[in-house]
């Protein structure tokens, strides 16, 4: 499977973005995916993750209650939706499949053997 994160940009304190990753193959509806992000400086960290089924998601405690992961397995797509950006927001975010096809909650870097290459998201204040 290869993963194609888009959706960032530069957007102004208060703002909202949708990043979508999509992946290619015919068993993406079987993994589960994450979405992590690595700020200049910084270790990379979770953000959130869902599984293949769309019907569990988790979040980091820093985004949970303004953002929203979501999944259309028809489309082979991931998506966030971030609401309330703030500049601590600011990193570079990589989507991540874990095609083990485990189940259960992923929120390690180590969870996911593929990833995506990033895409920018620049919050001004």
């Amino acid at each position: 499977v290869q993963l194609q994160a888009s959706g960032g940009g530069l957007v102004q304190a208060g703002g909202s973005l949708r990043l979508s990753c999509a992946g290619s193959g015919r068993t993406f509806s079987r993994y589960e995916m994450g979405w992590f992000r690595q700020a200049p400086g910084k270790e990379r960290e979770f953000v959130a993750a869902i599984s293949w089924s769309g019907g569990s998601t988790y979040y980091a405690d820093s985004v949970k209650g303004r953002s929203t992961i979501s999944r259309d397995n028809a489309k082979n797509t991931v998506y966030l939706q971030m609401n309330s950006l703030n500049p601590e927001d600011t990193a570079v975010y990589y989507c991540a499949a874990d095609t083990s096809l485990r189940v259960g909650k992923r929120d390690a870097e180590y969870d996911y053997d593929v990833w995506g290459q990033g895409t920018q998201v620049t919050v001004s204040s």
